[in-house]
């Protein structure tokens, strides 16, 4: 029987369509699209180990995230980064030392019961009938969650969900909530690098596969940016919620089921 010499080929071509479509994902997230980019991983996963997966993507996302910033430079919350970012540091400095000892499915239940527990606490508020007042921003609550954000980006890359309950409930106008966003995780992934590197999760070869990758991933920040400026405020933010939710659910799935 003749053997199929093209089926190294066709791996090496569905790995390359399956790259560049999480790639752009990951760039319509940054640009804007509510979470898309928790797919990116499991996407990649189908070709390599999650962590070496996540260290491909880490560099695609620090790019995507430059250009976000340029895209929503203009507004943003320096009262919420002042407090979020120093607790985001220690949460990352607390992951890259427990990292060993804290099993993964161990961060996917704090990330996925931490959004649950937000959904199921805005829909009671939303069914009580009482008007909701926005909740401002607070350096005791802003240093927790932003740690817990830190410590879950780097355990398993879900820092979403963390950063979600604390900002979420202040009700800030969608470009400056962009913004912020965009800047918070901008900075955690780039204090994520040098432990990446020391993991040898970064080498020199992912960068170079993460160097094709990136026109995918600025194409779909640009295509996130006209997405989400187009979007009313109110359907904005219920997708983020909706995002939320799956994010959660595919985490409980993950841990429990799969």
């Amino acid at each position: 029987m003749r053997p199929d010499t093209d089926q190294p080929t066709r791996r090496v071509l569905e790995f390359w369509i399956v790259a560049g479509l999480a790639a752009f994902l990951m760039g319509l997230s940054k640009g804007g699209v509510p979470m898309i980019a928790i797919l990116a991983v499991p996407l990649m996963s189908l070709f390599m180990n999650p962590a070496l997966a996540a260290g491909l993507l880490l560099p695609i996302y620090i790019v995507a995230d430059m250009y976000a910033v340029y895209l929503f430079r203009r507004a943003f919350s320096l009262r919420n980064l002042r407090t979020l970012l120093p607790g985001a540091i220690v949460g990352i400095l607390i992951g890259f030392a427990a990292v060993s000892y804290v099993p993964g499915d161990a961060g996917k239940l704090l990330v996925a019961g931490i959004g649950i527990y937000y959904l199921i606490t805005s829909l009671r508020r939303r069914f009580s009938g009482n008007p909701v007042s926005p909740r401002p921003a607070d350096v005791p609550r802003g240093l927790f969650w932003g740690t817990v954000a830190g410590l879950t980006s780097y355990i398993s890359h879900a820092g979403g969900p963390p950063y979600q309950a604390y900002v979420l409930p202040q009700k800030l106008d969608k470009m400056v909530y962009l913004g912020t966003t965009t800047i918070f995780f901008t900075v955690v992934n780039l204090l994520k690098v040098p432990p990446f590197i020391l993991a040898g999760q970064i080498t020199w070869d992912s960068a170079t596969q993460a160097i094709w990758l990136v026109p995918f991933a600025l194409a779909g920040a640009w295509t996130g940016s006209r997405i989400s400026r187009a979007l009313p405020e109110r359907i904005f933010y219920m997708l983020i919620e909706i995002a939320l939710a799956v994010v959660s659910v595919k985490l409980l799935y993950e841990v429990l089921l799969a």
